[in-house]
């Protein structure tokens, strides 16, 4: 005979979060966004009740908010903010806003329709510092969450570490609550990761070493393999973005140590490894 739920307590600490590590909401290290390209609003909301525990960002990939129906747009905002879920759009859509010369038409239409965060980038294009100051604190003083991202989208780019640890300082010193590392949504030849899709766990290891705040990194992390390389490299505190929303409740069973994939190196003790 089937348990129902009234018969099914909560599970012992043990089960429920090997690693013992794993912070519950709001917290500031361990987060997870989730990356929205077009989900109907049934689907966001089955999303929302099974795993917003799980959920502490929304993003609206590139620009996907203006070809979305306006009041399904609202609705789903509005769905989130009652978890308290932070959402913002594509870093792309305020990209295009610098190019159109819209910026404070973007900001506002944001915050009419109930976007909560923000994404300053330049993957497409190219900000001047004194641009992208200038965005961040614009954004914050119009009481967005603001996040930064660096790294272009163009497949022959990579992270060059001095740059990238003077964007970080930077963007942290002038208002940004973490800096995203680009890996788009495929995963593949772009930031850490290979032309397959294989993580650079050596660079990974030297971006977290030399970062004043490590726990200040959102680590774009797609695919399963990216996920296991990423939290056993920068642990399992690591903050790891573009998860698809299929595959929440799996991503958090890897932070907890609940996959053989984190199992062994980090939930068990090391005598029965």
């Amino acid at each position: 005979m089937s348990l129902t739920d009234n018969q099914i307590e909560t599970w012992p600490s043990a089960l429920c979060d090997p690693s013992g590590e794993r912070e519950r909401k709001p917290r500031t290290t361990g987060l997870t966004m989730v990356m929205d390209k077009g989900l109907g609003l049934g689907e966001f909301k089955d999303m929302l009740e099974l795993a917003h525990e799980h959920i502490d960002i929304i993003k609206m990939g590139f620009g996907t908010a203006a070809v979305m129906p306006h009041r399904l747009l609202t609705a789903k905002l509005n769905a989130a903010k009652r978890y308290g879920i932070t959402v913002m759009p594509g870093g792309t859509f305020l990209e295009i806003a610098v190019v159109k010369g819209i910026v404070e038409d973007f900001f506002h239409m944001m915050g009419e329709t109930g976007f909560t965060g923000v994404e300053v980038s330049d993957g497409t294009i190219s900000l001047s510092r004194q641009d992208r100051n200038d965005l961040i604190a614009r954004a914050r003083e119009l009481g967005f969450h603001v996040c930064s991202e660096y790294g272009k989208k163009d497949s022959l780019s990579s992270f060059l570490l001095d740059d990238l640890l003077e964007t970080f300082t930077e963007d942290i010193a002038h208002g940004s609550a973490w800096m995203t590392l680009e890996g788009r949504e495929s995963g593949i030849g772009v930031g850490v990761y290979d032309d397959s899709g294989s993580c650079d766990t050596n660079l990974v290891t030297r971006i977290v070493e030399s970062v004043h705040t490590p726990e200040r990194l959102m680590w774009e992390a797609p695919r399963k393999d990216q996920q296991v390389a990423i939290l056993h490299t920068a642990g399992l505190r690591a903050n790891i973005g573009n998860i698809a929303p299929q595959e929440i409740i799996a991503c958090e069973a890897l932070r907890r140590g609940l996959r053989s994939d984190t199992m062994n190196q980090l939930a068990l003790p090391r005598d029965i490894k």
